[in-house]
C-alpha cells in the first residue's frame, strides 16, 4: 500500500469542522488505498513541499509566490456559505461593533491587524482593498501580525487593533455555529473575490484521481459535506490563481506595495 502525508489544516474552527475534515480525509485515503503518514513533525511549508505529500490545502498567495511549479493543484472547493460562490471567496474587513467608523477611508491612520504577510485573505486582498485609499504609500499608522484569523478577531475585540481582514469561510463557519469569536465585531466592507484555497499534491501524482476520490467521499458522506458546506471540489490550476498576483500588482500601481 502506498504511503504519504495527508492533512487538512487550514480551517480548524469550529471544532466540528475540523472533525468533519478528518472524517472526509480518512475516507478519501481509503478510496485511494493510501496509508497516512504522521506529519506532526512538519511545519506547513515542509508539508507543502514534501516529496511524500498526497493531499493538503494551501493558501492561494503562497501557491503563486513560493510554490509555483513545485506542487500540483488538485482542485478548489465550492463552499455553500454566505460570502462564497462558484469556488470563490473573499475577505471581510472587520472592526469592533462599537467603533463609530463606518467606511474604510475612516480607518486610514489607524492600527491594522494582519494574520501573516504571506496570506491572501489576511494581507493580499486586504492590501488590494485599501490601495485606492492610501496616502503617500501608507494606509495604517502601524500594523501588528497576529498569527491567525481567529487571533485577529480576538485582537479586534480586545481593542488591540482597529481593522482586520478575515477569511470569509472562517468568518461564515464561526457565524453559522454561533461562536463567541465573532460576537462584538462588525463588517465594514468585503474585498474582491478570489479563488478558494487550493488543495495540492506533490509533483507527479494523479490529481484527477485524488479529486475524484474527494468528490466521491463528499457524495458518500452527506452529513460531513453539510458540516463542511462543500458541495464539490472543482478542477483547478495555477492559472486560476493568477488573479491574486494581479491584485498585488494593482495595489503596487496604486501606490501601496505593502501594508
Amino acid at each position: 500500500m502506498p504511503q504519504g502525508f495527508a492533512e487538512l489544516l487550514m480551517y480548524v474552527a469550529p471544532p466540528r469542522v475540523q472533525q468533519a475534515q478528518e472524517q472526509w480525509l480518512n475516507r478519501v485515503l481509503e478510496i485511494l488505498d493510501v496509508q497516512r503518514l504522521d506529519a506532526q513533525a512538519l511545519d506547513l511549508k515542509a508539508l507543502w513541499l514534501s516529496p511524500h505529500l498526497v493531499l493538503t490545502q494551501t493558501c492561494g498567495y503562497p501557491l503563486m509566490t513560493e510554490l509555483q511549479g513545485k506542487v500540483q493543484v488538485v482542485g478548489r472547493p465550492v463552499y455553500q456559505l454566505p460570502h462564497s460562490a462558484d469556488g470563490n471567496h473573499c475577505s471581510l474587513l472587520v472592526a469592533r461593533e462599537e467603533d463609530p467608523r463606518q467606511s474604510l477611508v475612516e480607518f486610514r491612520g489607524s492600527h491594522g491587524l494582519l494574520n501573516s504577510r504571506d496570506s491572501n485573505s489576511g494581507m493580499n486582498l486586504f492590501r488590494h482593498a485599501l490601495a485606492p485609499l492610501q496616502q503617500n504609500g501608507v494606509f495604517f499608522a502601524d500594523v501588528m501580525l497576529t498569527g491567525g484569523h481567529r487571533n485577529s478577531l480576538a485582537a479586534i475585540k480586545a481593542g488591540d487593533g482597529d481593522l482586520a481582514a478575515i477569511d470569509s469561510v472562517t468568518f461564515d463557519y464561526l457565524t453559522r455555529d454561533g461562536s463567541e469569536e465573532v460576537a462584538g465585531v462588525k463588517v465594514i466592507a468585503r474585498t474582491a473575490d478570489g479563488p478558494c484555497l487550493p488543495y495540492i499534491s506533490r509533483l507527479g501524482t494523479d490529481v484527477d484521481a485524488i479529486r475524484a476520490a474527494m468528490n466521491q467521499a463528499l457524495n458518500e458522506l452527506p452529513d460531513i459535506a453539510h458540516v463542511l458546506a462543500i458541495s464539490e471540489v472543482l478542477p483547478a490550476s495555477e492559472a486560476d490563481y493568477q488573479v491574486l498576483l494581479d491584485y498585488q500588482q494593482q495595489a503596487v500601481s496604486l501606490g501601496l506595495p505593502s501594508l
